[in-house]
């Protein structure tokens, strides 16, 4: 019999409908099928209504390999996984479907948010430079005038040298984008009610109150998780305390951002803002932020997407590697961390 000897964890693919396919490649797949045993192309697409072939792997599965649209684990869910023992996630937040049954059985977590954190930061650092350079005004103008024209004169005071930055929220991708900020002549601020002056000084950021983020930054960059405490984080107080001509890069979740300030702020052409993600998430089809001039707005697409969906396949694995050598998770999730995170 091949099982007799063979030590490998059993594990099943849970994810919604054509995740898989964008996700692994046959490299991955193969890797998947050499680590575990598996069909590496079956994929539980409704755990809660599987199939007969789906419910008779969930039966035998030691571990899940997850991604977006994943069903919730509940405790009827882990009913039909009495062998679950860990949950591989190859995106970024497992709020959707890790539930609390799945710390009370004591099931191990990991997410490949350290993955999905690096595209997301570079969208922002592209952002924040396009912003001080005034790209979005300048190509529309050029589109526009289609002549001659004074461009300095019109662009007296733009330029990245020297120009404050203020980012809302130390989270994964908020270091990241600090990160990235380091080789810029930039003044970099931080907003963070977690990080000390210590940490601050090590991140090699300032830390100031929320309002003096917004008073003093040219750019104001968001990137803290989405909890019911901060909720409009970015109030009409904040937007008002932003100096006229300042832009809002909002890539974490729309409801951090009071939107009707916002849109007011907007309309009157005070502010500008690249807006990845807005309150609700599908914007009505007459919201003025898909005709303003002065907002990018784009479909929530700063995170992974198209090949950058394989350097998530890629972490996950290598997590399941250590699982399957019985190994602790390089980068565990804990149920004591997700009241302050995404």
């Amino acid at each position: 019999m091949p099982h007799a000897t063979d030590n490998r964890p059993t594990a099943l693919l849970a994810m919604g409908p054509g995740i898989a396919d964008r996700l692994l490649t046959d490299r991955h797949r193969t890797r998947l099928a050499t680590l575990t045993r598996t069909d590496p192309h079956l994929v539980a697409h409704d755990l809660a209504a599987p199939t007969p072939e789906v419910a008779a792997a969930l039966a035998e599965a030691e571990v899940l390999l997850t991604c977006w649209g994943a069903t919730p684990l509940t405790p009827g869910v882990l009913a039909a996984a009495p062998r679950l023992r860990a949950v591989v996630h190859a995106a970024g937040s497992v709020k959707h479907h890790i539930t609390d049954a799945c710390w009370e059985r004591g099931i191990a977590v990991t997410s490949a948010a350290g993955a999905n954190a690096l595209p997301v930061a570079e969208f922002t650092l592209a952002a924040i430079l396009f912003a001080g350079k005034r790209v979005l005004h300048t190509a529309r103008r050029y589109r526009e005038l289609r002549t001659g024209h004074d461009w300095l004169a019109e662009l007296d005071g733009a330029g990245n040298y020297r120009r404050t930055v203020g980012i809302v929220g130390a989270s994964r991708i908020g270091r990241r984008v600090i990160e990235l900020l380091r080789p810029f002549d930039l003044d970099v601020l931080l907003y963070d009610p977690f990080v000390d002056g210590a940490e601050a000084a090590r991140l090699g950021v300032r830390p100031v109150p929320l309002d003096e983020l917004c008073a003093r930054s040219s750019v104001v960059s968001v990137h803290a998780p989405q909890l019911p405490e901060t909720r409009h984080l970015i109030g009409a107080a904040q937007l008002a305390a932003m100096a006229t001509g300042a832009t809002l890069i909002n890539t974490s979740r729309g409801s951090l951002v009071d939107e009707e300030a916002l849109l007011a702020e907007l309309t009157a052409g005070r502010l500008r803002a690249v807006l990845d993600v807005t309150d609700p998430e599908l914007p009505a089809p007459d919201s003025p932020l898909y005709e303003l001039p002065n907002v990018l707005l784009t479909p929530h697409v700063a995170g992974s997407l198209g090949g950058e969906l394989h350097r998530m396949a890629d972490q996950a694995l290598d997590e399941l590697e250590r699982f399957t050598a019985g190994l602790p998770f390089a980068d565990p999730v804990h149920s004591g961390s997700l009241g302050r995170s995404a």
